[in-house]
């Protein structure tokens, strides 16, 4: 077989306008909500089907073979011409959080669509099918990645599912109108080439360094514990200070431990998010706290080693206030390292174009987490202004749009070049 020719310059006007037009397809996209006024498109709702006529529109104009898989996904297909050729997925998820931005997981899929437009025909040594996923963020279920899940395999334990409605997963399916005996259906093909996700950085380090576009080394691991310190209430008049069982000031003094530690480890994050307070009077000393911590690393061995130094520090803080204390894993995520190949071939698309980029641990999970257990994974981010994800004024430059369509092609050819080489 002939070795084709890959261009890898599409001329900045192209680029420019369909980078326009990525943000304005973000923009229509963003009107499909089931709270008018804002933004909030979960599991299998209405509006997540409109999204998913809009895009599949796009997509049969592209000429790619579309179909909504069991669980939800929405899945985009152009065939290699070559015989049995390996498959390259795109994509991100289409679900979002309450009260949303435009961009988080909408833009990945989006730019997936955009990269196959800007091919324009070009034959690839393999296929590539764009992936809208139909869950990622775990609102309505209060699980993440269903729709990633039943991308690998492993989304059979969470059918029965309740949400708050009471409706199971299964039961959601059905209602959508799929058949959940299909989904062993939804599972990626043989021959995974890799799966690359475009997504906004949803945090400040891009735009602290000036750079539109980073490329994510991993997905830290992450560690979801809640503590309980049990002290005695008491009188807050009557009680001397040094008879007191205290149990928020063994909460307070564990949560200056987080904080000091995660500020003394490179590349830890350490969160206690939830306070909760009994019996919470103005007059009690009080008695019993909860609290949660999120522990993140992009080493595993690393951020367990920390959360032992932290559960030994509330151990001590308990102790040195006669407060009783228990602690449960309430989840554990290893971190993802990305692909060395793939990761490799983004940067030097990247450093051809001249693009300035930076290499940076992604502290979010993502979809490629669920992905990576099944293929390759990689991802490429954006700028975010200002830090801001999970919030209305959410926001992504044009420039950066533009670089990130630029660099991905140029991925796409880079790969298809050691495909056939």
């Amino acid at each position: 077989m002939p070795q084709p020719s890959y261009p890898t310059d599409p001329p900045v006007s192209v680029t420019a306008a369909l980078a326009r037009r990525v943000l304005d397809v973000c923009a229509a996209l963003a009107r499909y909500t089931q709270t008018p006024g804002s933004i909030t498109r979960t599991y299998l709702s209405d509006p997540a089907r409109q999204v998913n006529a809009e895009l599949s529109a796009w997509a049969t104009r592209l000429g790619l073979a579309v179909r909504i898989d069991a669980a939800g996904n929405l899945r985009a297909r152009l065939e290699s011409r070559r015989p049995a050729a390996p498959t390259l997925y795109l994509g991100s998820h289409l679900d979002t959080v309450p009260d949303a931005g435009a961009y988080d997981g909408v833009l990945g899929v989006v730019l997936g669509f955009a990269l196959v437009e800007l091919l324009a025909g070009t034959p690839l040594p393999y296929s590539l099918e764009v992936v809208g996923f139909s869950e990622e963020e775990g609102v309505r279920y209060g699980v993440p990645y269903i729709g990633s899940r039943a991308f690998v395999g492993t989304v059979a334990p969470l059918l029965e599912l309740a949400d708050r409605g009471g409706q199971t997963v299964r039961e959601a399916i059905v209602g959508y109108g799929l058949n959940p005996d299909d989904l062993p259906a939804a599972r990626a093909e043989g021959g995974a080439l890799g799966y690359l996700e475009l997504h906004i950085e949803q945090g400040p380090v891009l735009e602290a360094a000036g750079q539109g576009l980073g490329v994510v080394s991993a997905i830290a691991g992450q560690d979801r514990v809640l503590l309980e310190f049990r002290g005695h209430a008491a009188h807050a008049g009557t009680t001397p200070m040094d008879q007191r069982h205290d149990a928020l000031a063994a909460a307070a003094a564990f949560v200056v431990e987080v904080e000091r530690l995660a500020r003394t480890v490179p590349g830890l994050l350490g969160t206690v998010g939830s306070l909760e307070v009994q019996p919470g009077a103005t007059n009690v000393v009080p008695a019993r706290v909860r609290c949660s911590l999120d522990l993140r690393h992009a080493r595993d061995e690393l951020r367990a080693g920390a959360l032992q130094t932290l559960l030994t520090a509330a151990e001590r803080c308990s102790a040195e206030r006669g407060v009783g204390l228990s602690s449960e894993v309430r989840s554990r995520q290893d971190a993802t390292p990305m692909d060395a190949r793939l990761r490799g071939l983004l940067h030097r698309a990247a450093a051809e174009l001249g693009e300035a980029h930076a290499e940076l641990v992604s502290g979010a999970g993502h979809d490629a987490v669920i992905v990576a257990e099944r293929m390759p994974v990689a991802m490429l981010f954006l700028r975010s202004p200002g830090g801001l994800s999970h919030h209305p004024d959410e926001a992504v430059l044009e420039e950066d749009v533009e670089a990130a369509l630029r660099v991905g092609q140029r991925f796409l050819h880079l790969l298809a070049q050691e495909e056939v080489g």
